[in-house]
């Protein structure tokens, strides 16, 4: 299966995917779990919209986790799919394990509750959400590949992993025959460590998918924050202390934030647009990115990114304003 301009490969696998998947966070619609609150309240309605934007502008896959109100948002994406006329197989499904706490045999245990919720679309990309499993990544690695042979997933990733944990989780599937498909890791014009800590550099050398979360970080480089600090004041408390928005922070961010403006208009388009052009095109086809939408119109504007084309003199006069950000 050949790759085109609309979609690239999921890092060795023969699954092609669109350079923005959705993130699928915020239908938890506060399920439950250490994740599900984290987002206000979406009305159901709201989510198919949400798909279907998506679906016709061009995405054509997912990302949920079982972290993400204990399976509802799982739940809601696939009733959200259905609606949309959207059957297992037409799209791509990722997916997490909650390692926190928990040994390698959980993977095995709770499998069948990642099935369940998904009512039978089928797992495309499965991954471990965080390095927190008290077993080893090698024993994760084998659980993983168990589900593979037994055909329960297609392909298994990483998420929030070094370049020591992502390599090893690499050689440990080798090991079995398979390759690791991705490492999913915040990432986005503001927030470039990877590009220093070595993930980028054998993401590029092993053929790993980096699927970039918070592309936007929270919203930042929209710049509806620098254009209104009032709305500040509805960031929550742990959103804050996660993400750039400390008052030093928000000013060495500003002129970030104007140049991205300044090429938006250019081009007649978001904010949001050049900043997430930036990251899946940069790079060449190594980055992906997941963002989120909470209404429809967030939907529109993120796939009206696949429709940009930054110059190569843009991208790199916002890449040298950012090297050195954080």
């Amino acid at each position: 299966m050949e790759s085109d301009s609309n979609t690239r490969r999921l890092g060795s696998s023969n699954t092609l995917i669109s350079p923005l998947g959705l993130g699928v966070w915020q239908f938890a619609n506060k399920g439950g779990g250490l994740a599900g609150g984290y987002w206000p309240e979406i009305p159901f309605e709201s989510m198919v919209r949400i798909v279907n934007i998506s679906l016709e502008g061009g995405t054509n896959w997912f990302d949920t986790a079982q972290v993400y109100g204990n399976g509802n948002s799982e739940r809601n994406l696939v009733r959200s799919l259905r609606e949309n006329g959207r059957e297992p197989g037409d799209v791509v499904i990722a997916t997490k394990w909650w390692p926190l706490l928990k040994t390698a045999a959980n993977i095995r245990k709770t499998i069948g509750d990642r099935i369940r919720f998904l009512e039978g679309f089928p797992i495309d990309l499965y991954q471990v959400h965080q390095p927190y499993s008290i077993s080893s990544i090698k024993a994760q690695m084998d659980a993983m590949t168990d589900l593979v042979d037994k055909g329960k997933i297609k392909g298994v990733g990483v998420s929030n992993f070094s370049n020591s944990q992502m390599i090893r989780a690499h050689e440990a599937l080798e090991s079995r025959g398979l390759k690791l498909l991705s490492n999913q890791v915040h990432y986005n014009l503001i927030r470039r460590k990877i590009e220093n800590n070595g993930v980028m550099e054998s993401a590029k050398e092993l053929g790993i998918t980096i699927i970039a979360y918070s592309p936007l970080e929270q919203g930042i480089l929209t710049g509806k924050f620098h254009r209104n600090p009032a709305l500040l004041n509805r960031v929550g408390f742990i959103r804050k202390r996660m993400f750039s928005f400390g008052k030093g922070k928000m000013e060495k961010s500003r002129p970030i934030i104007d140049a991205i403006q300044e090429i938006a208009e250019v081009h007649e388009a978001t904010s949001s647009q050049v900043a997430l052009s930036w990251l899946i095109n940069y790079h060449g086809d190594t980055v992906v990115a997941i963002p989120g939408a909470s209404k429809p119109t967030h939907a529109h504007e993120n796939v009206g990114t696949l429709k940009l084309a930054l110059s190569r003199n843009e991208m790199d006069q916002l890449e040298e304003m950012t090297r050195d950000y954080l």
